[in-house]
């Protein structure tokens, strides 16, 4: 059943083909291109982010703990990436966005766009209370440090163990979030609607479009994988490219009423 068949919906939700998502990205692509500083300026932020987190984490021999909070990173990474939607709406009407235009317009719906950011903080507080848990059931009350937790996973049967178990965890999350905020968080940047029904429309319409769906989950997944490969540098590409495809897949799935 399409959001076409669901009257109470504020939208109309349209079923795209199987290999949309490359034309989301391509769009992308030339938004990218079109603020090539501004992109990359945003980007940054996350690659400093991680950086500081990460050496943080380390110098309190935690660097076990890296791992568990990237997955908690691309829970809350469609609220973080709001911005990137504002700018790509900009260019679709013929506009020059600016850093402080988007960040001002980025706040229209605030009200709502939080309560959606308090939603993901929710799931994101579950998954690190669960990662913590999957840590104390093999490794007891101290995390092991960084080169010794590689280690672990790589050679020793409980490590394989432990990363079957929270990548399972983690996915069964991340498809939750995923469905809830892939057109939820868009829509309320664009439209002054309630987070409830923010949720309801992107629902049916990953609903919808689940085989796409399921395609564009996993390439967000392997870019967003390369953005943390690259010793994070990465993310300051990935994450604006993220950013405006969703934006676009947005306006290719979702008519609002």
């Amino acid at each position: 059943m399409t959001a076409k068949e669901k009257h109470d919906l504020p939208a109309t939700i349209r079923v795209v083909p199987v290999d949309a998502s490359g034309r989301w990205l391509a769009a992308a692509w030339m938004d990218l291109r079109r603020t090539p500083g501004l992109s990359i300026g945003y980007g940054a932020i996350f690659v400093v982010a991680s950086f500081a987190l990460s050496f943080g984490l380390v110098a309190l021999d935690l660097g076990s703990l890296i791992l568990p909070l990237m997955g908690g990173f691309v829970l809350m990474a469609p609220l973080l990436v709001v911005g990137f939607y504002e700018i790509s709406r900009r260019l679709e009407s013929g506009e020059t966005p600016s850093a402080g235009t988007v960040a001002r317009a980025s706040y229209a719906n605030i009200g709502q766009v939080g309560a959606m950011g308090a939603v993901l903080m929710m799931v994101f507080l579950v998954w690190t209370l669960l990662a913590l848990v999957i840590f104390a059931l093999f490794y007891g009350q101290n995390p092991p440090s960084l080169d010794r937790f590689v280690e672990e996973i790589v050679f020793s049967v409980r490590g394989a163990a432990f990363l079957a178990l929270g990548t399972a965890v983690g996915a069964v999350l991340a498809a939750l979030v995923f469905t809830i905020s892939a057109f939820s968080v868009p829509l309320l940047v664009d439209r002054p609607v309630d987070v409830v029904t923010a949720i309801a429309v992107s629902a049916a319409a990953v609903r919808a479009n689940w085989q796409v769906m399921f395609g564009w989950a996993a390439l967000i997944v392997i870019l967003t994988g390369v953005g943390f490969l690259t010793l994070f540098f990465g993310l300051a590409v990935v994450m604006p490219l993220l950013g405006y495809a969703t934006w676009h897949a947005y306006r290719d799935v979702i008519r609002p009423h």
